[in-house]
């Protein structure tokens, strides 16, 4: 029977058996429908017509059952409707939240934290969003605290750090394109972590910037390693270039050939110079060699070098007479790429390359004042700076000083400074001459005829007595030099197995004898000496006037800043003019 009444019915029959209310309704209605036909079935006089008599009764009922019906009808629909948007939010949330798991899943797999920040009301500034889970696994901040105070995000970049990320963040903000931002963020524990944010701008439907998105990472360990990476490039090339100058210079100190390669001789004079060796090598005092030229004084700092702690490096030498003196700055201390016309590149300078090592300064007496300057501060203080670079260095060298010259009179001239004489002069060695060893010439000679053999193909093997005779007499103004030029000559010239001299050594190479006869010779004058008194003569004879007709250039037949440069170099200064009391008197 149920299933025969009308879909309305059936449906308000169903809905009013599972709701009390309804239930309650429709037994109120059927009570009041058969009420009111009870009451016109009762009425006083039964012969009466139904209608006339009780048309508003049943008009009346009727009303009162359509007003119930559309009132039931509305009930059931609304619950229906209730029912369909309590499933339907239900739907929606759990799908909300299986979103939301879906996210969750999505921001803990990003390596970063995830962020987003909208525009406040005023339009002045912006205030956090949104914040990804992973700030407190980065931080140690929950998200709670986080987003408990405006620009968080701002407070733990260290304060030096804040005005300059604002603005960058402000500016990609206003730019309205993406970013990149790196600064360091203060974790909850005190730690200081290298972070970069990568920032997207947030637009509404009109394009209008509304907030900015970001994705921060921690690169801490990124920059740890690009820091070591680049130290180590940085040393890298440091070695590089050390590498590349010791090559070089140990090339030069394979290739080069000494005329000796030990220091040879048995006299007093040389066992003394080697005693004086084994005492200075283990220190680290500085060393000036004095010695005439060719007395093998470059020999005796390379045995002080082999013989000290600093021997597993290569010794390095600079001969300071030998570079112009606009160059000798630069080969020792270096310079940076630009620093004068024509630095192309960076180059070490010899103290430099020499850290740990021995430097060699070979005729020391040649380097110009404003350079002595410079020397004494390294020999003093241990550091110096490159040219064109204001970044101080600090350089631990030993320093051995050569010099053919007498440095104490050049203090006394002016030329040679008396702090920077003090400083080389710790520990001095002064190598004899050649004629005040003559019991080694033998020694010397058998060496140089051995490795003239094996460089010119020859079978020398004797030297007769008259040959060694002359030899130990000459007196030898070259010294060692000298005497290995005059074997190899000699050797060249020597057709069979016996050494004959090419030239004759005789008395026409010696220094005539004093005037009182007693024999002795006077020691030779050094070039130098030689072209300062003569320069000095014409100067006088020419009246110290150096240019125009009859000038002292004229003479020498120089120009006049040669003149001026090698009077500058020799230290010769015009004498200041003496007065004698009478004259000043007369005056």
């Amino acid at each position: 029977m149920y299933n025969y009444l009308p879909r309305l019915c059936r449906s308000v029959l169903g809905n009013s058996l599972r709701s009390p209310l309804l239930l309650g309704a429709l037994s109120l209605f059927l009570f009041a429908t058969f009420t009111q036909i009870a009451h016109a079935f009762n009425a006083s006089d039964p012969e009466t017509t139904l209608w006339p008599n009780y048309k508003w009764h049943i008009i009346g009922a009727v009303s009162l059952m359509v007003v119930e019906t559309l009132l039931i009808a509305f009930l059931l629909i609304s619950r229906t409707r209730q029912r369909r948007a309590e499933a339907e939010s239900e739907r929606f949330a759990q799908l909300a939240e299986s979103e939301q798991r879906r996210l969750d899943e999505f921001l803990s797999n990003v390596p970063g934290l995830v962020w987003e920040s909208r525009v406040n009301p005023d339009g002045a500034s912006r205030s956090e969003h949104f914040v990804s889970q992973h700030v407190e696994k980065m931080l140690g901040y929950t998200v709670q605290e986080w987003m408990s105070e405006p620009r968080f995000w701002l407070k733990i970049i260290p304060e030096e750090e804040r005005e300059q990320s604002l603005r960058l963040n402000d500016e990609i903000f206003a730019s309205g394109t993406g970013g990149v931002v790196q600064h360091h963020w203060k974790t909850k524990d005190g730690r200081l972590l290298w972070v970069e944010a990568h920032l997207s701008v947030i637009f509404d439907e009109n394009k209008v910037p509304v907030g900015l998105r970001g994705v921060t990472l921690d690169i801490t360990e990124r920059k740890i390693a690009e820091e070591g990476l680049r130290n180590a490039l940085i040393q890298v090339e440091q070695l590089k270039d050390q590498f590349q100058k010791e090559n070089v210079y140990l090339r030069e100190y394979v290739e080069l050939r000494h005329e000796f390669e030990d220091i040879i001789g048995h006299s007093d004079e040389i066992k003394y110079v080697l005693f004086k060796i084994q005492q200075v090598a283990p220190t680290d005092a500085s060393v000036l060699i004095q010695g005439e030229t060719g007395t093998g004084k470059e020999l005796v700092a390379r045995a002080i070098h082999n013989a000290s702690p600093r021997k597993d490096r290569p010794i390095v030498k600079i001969n300071c007479a030998a570079l112009p003196a606009n160059l000798i700055e630069s080969e020792l201390f270096g310079h940076e790429k630009g620093a004068f016309t024509g630095a192309q590149t960076r180059k070490i300078g010899r103290f430099e390359l020499a850290d740990g090592a021995t430097l060699f300064l070979d005729e020391i007496g040649e380097l110009p004042l404003e350079l002595q300057v410079k020397l004494l501060r390294v020999l003093q203080e241990g550091e110096f700076e490159r040219l064109g670079s204001s970044q101080t260095r600090k350089v631990d060298v030993r320093i051995i000083a050569a010099t053919n010259r007498n440095l104490k009179a050049e203090v006394q001239n002016g030329t040679f400074r008396e702090d920077l004489w003090y400083r080389l002069n710790v520990f001095p060695i002064t190598v004899p001459p050649l004629r005040q060893r003559k019991s080694d010439i033998a020694l010397l000679v058998n060496f140089f005829v051995d490795q003239a053999n094996r460089k010119l193909g020859r079978i020398v093997k004797t030297i007769s007595p008259q040959t060694l005779q002359a030899l130990e007499n000459y007196y030898w103004p070259g010294n060692v030099r000298e005497l290995a030029n005059v074997v190899e000559r000699a050797l060249i010239n020597s057709n069979g197995t016996v050494l004959q001299l090419a030239d004759k050594l005789d008395s026409e190479l010696q220094l005539p004898v004093n005037g009182n006869g007693n024999g002795h010779h006077k020691p030779l004058s050094k070039l130098e000496d030689v072209e300062r008194d003569h320069i000095v003569a014409v100067l006088d004879a020419c009246e110290w006037r150096i240019e125009g007709p009859s000038g002292a250039a004229e003479v020498l037949a120089l120009n006049s800043s040669t003149l001026r440069s090698r009077m500058n170099k020799l230290g010769i200064k015009r004498p200041k003019p003496q007065f004698s009391v009478v004259s000043a008197s007369k005056n």
